[in-house]
């Protein structure tokens, strides 16, 4: 049965991104491990040759500028950290092109942050750019643009960027190349779960500490990353990076590392990037009636169904949907955070009495919202 749930996957992938976690392609020191980029590379190469459309979400430009500074250990201040990747982002993306142009392609970086993908036509245009690459001889290579993040446009780890990026191309399977061999059944680390069809508390609990020296995620960010992929509809795949021809093996069906399954129905493109991309401006609480007719018949979120208004937003900011302390639902608001506060609890015919003016009946449309 496992096996041929990964079969029926894969025989039905033809784009994935691969994520290439910074444990797998740099040395304990913290230099860059340039037989291991090279291994990496002939085997996505391979895939591409296979006929796959690949793109590839690598960390490990700060470990790489750490080595040429002699560091030892992973900076703590924000200036260092930006000095290290913008040291080792050059020597990442060089090591890439170097291996792909001996097979006939070429290294295609893009550095983005939060930001690029928060707006909607530098989104589109993100997609449309990877699209156009892919139909070239080059392979995408996409980093945090760290260099000039801060914590507002930061991605928190390249877990969250491959997820969302996987989201941005629609690709049918996220492949996590990781320093561990999969989600393991206990801290021990000896058995791994094969395949794992929802991502329960009880799953989440299997997050063990196993963040690698240089690296900024661990499985918890992997499962996050996971619940977003999944969420929309894709494929995961969490596996060690430095298993012999790992990439391959994958697509050949073997059953390695820990398989996530998709939901059921995938998301349109545009409701991707309101329930994963972007990050809510506030919250609304709303009665049991309310989650119900959202969730059960799909409806829209009237203002008599609200109960509490939290944040500071505006009209167009996305929102997050509560029932009690649940978060069940995101959305786009056509009310801002001062109005829904005047109309919360009355029927949509009191809303122009109220504000002078109704230019929506609904406050979130059910075609702007996205259940969780």
């Amino acid at each position: 049965m496992q096996e041929g749930q990964r079969r029926a996957i894969i025989s039905r992938t033809k784009r994935l991104v691969v994520k290439v976690g910074t444990g797998v392609i740099t040395t304990r020191e913290g230099f860059l491990d340039v037989p291991q980029v090279v291994n990496l590379s002939t085997q996505l190469v391979g895939l591409r040759n296979m006929g796959y459309e690949v793109t590839v979400v690598s960390s490990g430009a700060i470990g790489a500028g750490m080595g040429e500074f002699g560091m030892k250990k992973r900076p703590t201040t924000l200036p260092e950290l930006q000095a290290a990747a913008a040291v080792g982002q050059s020597k990442l993306i060089r090591a890439y092109d170097d291996s792909f142009k001996t097979h006939g392609y070429h290294a295609a970086q893009i550095l983005l942050t939060r930001e690029d993908l928060e707006d909607r036509h530098r989104y589109l245009n993100t997609s449309n750019t990877i699209a156009t690459l892919l139909r070239m001889k080059a392979i995408p290579v996409i980093n945090e643009n760290d260099t000039v993040s801060v914590e507002e446009i930061a991605f928190t780890d390249n877990d969250t960027l491959a997820a969302l990026v996987t989201n941005l191309l629609r690709a049918e399977l996220l492949v996590m190349l990781s320093s561990v061999d999969g989600l393991y059944k206990d801290p021990a680390g000896k058995e791994v779960i094969p395949v794992v069809e929802e991502i329960t508390e009880e799953i989440e609990h299997l997050a063990f500490k196993s963040k690698t020296y240089l690296g900024t995620g661990g499985m918890q960010s992997k499962l996050q990353a996971a619940r977003v992929a999944t969420a929309s509809g894709e494929a995961v795949i969490v596996v060690n990076g430095r298993t012999p021809n790992v990439l391959v093996k994958i697509m050949q069906g073997e059953p390695l590392g820990t398989l996530f399954l998709p939901a059921t129905h995938r998301l349109q493109s545009r409701k991707r990037w309101i329930g994963f991309t972007l990050r809510p401006r506030g919250r609304i609480y709303v009665d049991h009636g309310a989650s119900e007719a959202l969730a059960r018949r799909g409806k829209s979120l009237l203002a008599s169904g609200i109960t509490h208004v939290e944040g500071d937003f505006e009209r167009g900011d996305v929102i997050s949907l509560f029932c009690y302390k649940e978060e069940f639902a995101k959305g786009l608001s056509n009310y801002s955070s001062e109005e829904l506060e005047k109309i919360k609890g009355q029927p949509s015919s009191q809303i122009a009495k109220l504000l002078g003016t109704k230019p929506y009946d609904e406050v979130v449309h059910r075609d702007n919202l996205v259940l969780l």
